[in-house]
Order: C-alpha cells, then structure tokens, then sequence
C-alpha cells in the first residue's frame, strides 16, 4: 500500500480534536460552569493527599525501626490503603459532574471526526493518512493535523455542555454505530453511581 501511495500524510486526531474551537470552548465553558466542582475537588484532593502523606510518613517511621512492629506496619498499611480508597471514591463523585460534561463534548466532536478526516485527505489529495505513533521519522510538511483542526472548527463549530438525563461516556459513539448499521439507538442507561476513572 505504501509503495502505491503517491502522496502520505501524517496527522494526529486526539489532538486535532482537543485543539479544535468547539473543544477549547468547551473546556472554558466546563470551567465557568463547574467552578464549584473544580476548586471543591482541588480543596478535597490536597487535604486527602496530606491525610495519607500522614499515614506514609508513620509506615516509613516504624518500617524504619531496627525491629519494626509487624502487626503495627500491617495496621498501618491497611489505614493507609482504605485511606487513598476512599478519597479515589470521594474524587470521583465530586468531578463526576464535569468529567461528564467534557466527556459529552468530546464525543460531539469525534462524532464529526470522520467526516473532517476525509475532506481534509480530499482537500490535501492525500492517498495514505498515518497516525503520529505509526511513523518512526517524517517531515515537518507531512503532518496535516493543523489542516484537520480547521475542518473540525468548520464543521463543528461549537458543542453543548449540557448532559442529558442518563448519558453515559461513550453512548453518543455507540448510537452513531448501530445508526450506521440500521439498529436502534439504545436507550439511555440509567446512572450507575459508580465514579469515574479518569484521573
């Protein structure tokens, strides 16, 4: 295929789709909206951070010992590791909320994605577009990624951060599959409650 191809490009796609205007928008529109949120979950995650810094600092000390006390390190250690457990789920819950809406903003874009993959390889007269990670050395003016965000901006201009009732990450993708395949779309999952893991 490569010797075939006439004219090989390069662009990386999880960047055009950060870069792109609808996703920078998003992003500032996240952090007006979920201020709250944000600075609640910095606030919490330092304080959590410190309380477990506490509990190491106390297992270096008696791991320290010249003869440490095992049933103190295991206690200790057990503290410790419920400790970091529970702040992973308390994170969770309160970024849940804006972790979402960037989620949904994203998929919006990636939505759009192959469209503005293609007028850019038709508009560039590209015959082999590459990924960043499936080339070992290339030249600067093959990476058309710049040429893709500014499709990207064309054809998705903006997207909402609005979250519908019961979205869950990766349905907006999914929904567009089983369209394309002449299924019906699912219906919303109910929400889980499960926190998610994106940190």
């Amino acid at each position: 295929v490569l010797a075939q191809a006439k004219s090989v490009a390069v662009a990386d796609v999880e960047a055009a789709v950060r870069e792109s205007s609808a996703m920078t928008t998003a992003g500032q529109q996240i952090q007006t909206t979920y201020k709250a949120q944000i600075d609640q979950y910095n606030s919490r995650a330092t304080t959590l951070q410190a309380e477990v810094d506490v509990l190491t600092a106390k297992l270096r000390e008696e791991a320290g010992k010249p003869t440490p006390n095992q049933t103190t390190l295991q206690a200790l250690n057990k503290e410790r590791t419920e400790k970091t457990q529970a702040a992973q789920r308390e994170l969770g819950q309160i970024e849940q909320p804006y972790v979402l809406a960037a989620s949904y903003a994203q998929e919006q874009v990636q939505l759009r994605l192959r469209d503005a993959v293609k007028a850019t390889v038709a508009a560039k007269r590209v015959d082999l577009l590459l990924t960043p990670d499936a080339v070992l050395d290339r030249a600067d003016s093959v990476d058309i990624t710049s040429a893709l965000v500014t499709e990207l901006n064309r054809i998705v201009p903006s997207v909402s951060i609005a979250v519908p009732q019961g979205y869950q990450p990766g349905q907006l993708i999914q929904n567009a599959a089983r369209a394309a395949q002449g299924t019906a779309p699912a219906a919303p999952a109910a929400p889980t409650g499960s926190a998610p893991t994106t940190r």
